[in-house]
């Protein structure tokens, strides 16, 4: 089992340029991610974002309620139209009394591709063998299982015509 790199699928129903903004639009991810920023996403710019709950899954909702409030940091990577978005971030960075800052931050991609019927969305996230011994199966198991309702959170979205 590869335990420095999560890899998630999901092909949705919707136009490619639909999805690419659901993903890259600071605001309409807030909205099914569960969080907010302080400006939108760009290539090169750090962003501050505060957990909040997603609005599409009231399950999911409850899940990130312990965390609400929550501050972090994005560091955005790329951004390549309607084929990548990516950026870094510190994972499962939840602890409010801890400064994960000094640590190393994973990668996080969202790939899209053509598929039968809609849009292929590729998630992945890698890096985590080089976190903190004693933080990293925690932040690996806890990210695999978020980057699964991360993609049906985003199909809801999507699907409920927003």
């Amino acid at each position: 089992m590869d335990t420095n790199r999560i890899e998630k699928q999901i092909v949705l129903r919707a136009p490619r340029s639909r999805v690419w903004r659901a993903l890259t639009d600071h605001e309409e991810f807030g909205v099914w991610f569960g969080m907010t920023m302080d400006r939108p996403f760009q290539p090169g710019v750090m962003l501050s974002a505060v957990i909040t709950t997603t609005q599409v899954d009231p399950v999911v909702a409850a899940a990130q309620k312990p965390y609400e409030g929550t501050r972090f940091e994005i560091a955005v990577d790329r951004m390549e139209p309607e084929t990548l978005f990516s950026f870094r971030w510190h994972p499962f960075a939840v602890d409010k009394s801890v400064d994960y800052s000094g640590e190393p931050m994973t990668l996080v991609e969202f790939r899209l591709e053509e598929a039968e019927g809609g849009v292929l969305l590729k998630v992945s996230e890698s890096g985590f063998d080089q976190l903190p011994l004693e933080r990293r199966a925690k932040a690996f198991q806890s990210n695999d299982n978020g980057w699964g309702m991360v993609i049906k959170l985003v199909e809801t979205y999507l699907a409920h015509g927003t």
